[in-house]
């Protein structure tokens, strides 16, 4: 991999956005110049839609998060793009997020299970799936170019925050809820991973009707995945034991994947509660 004014330049994105060691790999100036290719790919594939895009970007409380999330939204603001801030929120989040707002695009600064002093940045499109291949290779190529491919505007053109994302955690729990039957009084531990669905997760159970023991649930942007969430469902299954509950779930650090553990503590993987999903769908005529 090399370098052009302090930015690598090589095969950056891998099955999850870019990832590496924050402040060392994923430093503020990738995040800056991240920020600035996007938008120039954005306003490229725009054509004649809208000349200043705008980007949902949101993170998980990880220590450095602030500081590439505060990169990153510099990059877009200095191409011309418009910055809707969602905060601490799942990935899943920012996927709806993107797709409920109506923006050119999402972004989330997490490393998702992985140890706290990693972080990486993943891109969304409109539609809420991931940037395809295609497009995160122009971002790739955009970064090896003077300015990285972007505009510099100046003045009334220099992209700006919007206040729009002001209700994302209502706007997402609200559509969480959509998807959720009446729990009716079921007893729920929720492990979050000390991540970004801290609140979230047991806040969606509760209004569903679940009584909810949360665990790991304090992140102090240190702690997140630190042998807790579904990287270690030994923690759940203690919990459960604990408090006798019907059902466990553990996620991640920024939530985008979940084991369960049953009332009688075994575990159930992700590859079972699809097939859960999916008969509960066919079930209703749904699948």
């Amino acid at each position: 991999m090399t370098a052009r004014r302090g930015v690598p330049v090589g095969k950056l994105f891998g099955t999850d956005g870019v990832r590496g060691l924050a402040n060392a790999d994923l430093t503020p100036e990738l995040a800056l110049a991240l920020g600035r290719a996007a938008v120039g790919v954005l306003r490229d594939q725009a054509g004649s839609g809208p000349a200043r895009p705008a980007v949902v970007v949101g993170r998980d409380p990880r220590a450095s998060g602030i500081l590439l999330e505060s990169a990153l939204v510099a990059g877009i603001l200095s191409a011309g793009g418009d910055v809707l801030a969602a905060g601490v929120v799942p990935t899943p989040a920012i996927a709806f997020l993107t797709r409920h707002y109506g923006a050119a695009a999402g972004a989330v600064i997490s490393a998702s299970h992985n140890a706290m002093p990693d972080n990486g940045i993943k891109f969304f499109g409109p539609e809420g799936f991931k940037f395809p291949d295609a497009v995160e290779e122009r971002i790739e190529a955009a970064l090896a170019h003077p300015d990285h491919g972007a505009p510099r505007p100046v003045g009334a053109e220099v992209g700006g925050l919007l206040p729009t994302a002001d209700d994302a955690v209502e706007a997402y729990l609200a559509h969480l809820l959509e998807g959720i039957p009446d729990l009716d009084g079921l007893e729920v531990v929720v492990d979050c991973a000390n991540g970004a669905a801290a609140e979230i997760a047991p806040e969606a159970y509760r209004r569903a009707g679940a009584k909810v023991t949360a665990v790991a649930a304090d992140p102090d942007g240190h702690n997140i995945n630190a042998g807790v969430g579904s990287t270690h469902p030994e923690h759940v299954q203690a919990a459960l034991a604990r408090t006798g509950a019907s059902v466990g779930l553990a996620h991640d650090g920024d939530a985008d994947r979940l084991l369960a553990v049953d009332e009688h503590g075994t575990l159930v993987d992700g590859d079972v509660i699809l097939a859960i999903c999916a008969l509960d769908a066919r079930d209703r005529g749904e699948l």
